[in-house]
């Protein structure tokens, strides 16, 4: 694989790897843990920067695709934006745009990716308050739209121990994938975001 964000996309890149299978299995994990009520929209979050939620969010929407879902990965980290850079489309405008419509609209802002059933709404240009933002009637307007958009709808997100930004959209989702990195996320910090949650 390329070094750089793209080589992050196992389950594009390595469809048979053990780790594209991991992923699989959380996809499993959630349907399965939603009998009743499938989780139309998740918020993925970590307790700390770089524990791989962006990374997760985006392979996750990959396999969810591959199966066969519509699926929406939204960039709602509107502090530190990666998604552009795995997926390798443009991030000039994106959810910060839709919002700033008078009523908030997709049309232009979805970006089709190399996997089909597979879209990314990009963050677009960094807002200055984007908690805000993030928890105004605009946004709960264009949730309700990305829902009509998608089986399936992955937000991802700053970690929930920096910023408010998580817990304000974890509010309007079904469920939340709290990431934490195996030997090195602290007990106390999966406890503490738990709690915030």
């Amino acid at each position: 694989l390329e070094n750089g964000a793209a080589s992050n996309l196992i389950a594009v890149h390595e469809p048979l790897s053990l780790v594209t299978e991991a992923y699989r299995a959380v996809r499993t994990n959630i349907r399965v843990s939603s009998v009743d009520k499938p989780l139309q929209m998740l918020v993925v979050t970590s307790a700390q920067p770089s524990e791989g939620k962006s990374t997760l969010a985006a392979n996750l929407g990959v396999v969810m695709a591959q199966a066969g879902n519509r699926v929406v990965l939204v960039d709602a980290d509107l502090r530190r934006s990666t998604l552009h850079k795995k997926f390798e489309v443009p991030n000039r405008e994106g959810l910060t745009n839709a919002l700033l419509e008078d009523e908030p609209v997709l049309d232009g802002w979805l970006r089709e990716t190399e996997v089909e059933n597979l879209r990314v709404l990009t963050s677009g240009p960094l807002p200055p308050n984007p908690s805000e933002l993030l928890g105004s009637k605009k946004m709960r307007r264009l949730i309700e739209r990305l829902k009509d958009e998608a089986d399936v709808v992955l937000f991802d997100t700053p970690p929930i121990l920096l910023v408010t930004d998580a817990a304000v959209l974890a509010m309007e989702a079904d469920g939340v994938l709290l990431v934490a990195e195996s030997g090195r996320t602290r007990r106390a910090a999966v406890q503490q975001s738990a709690q915030r949650l």
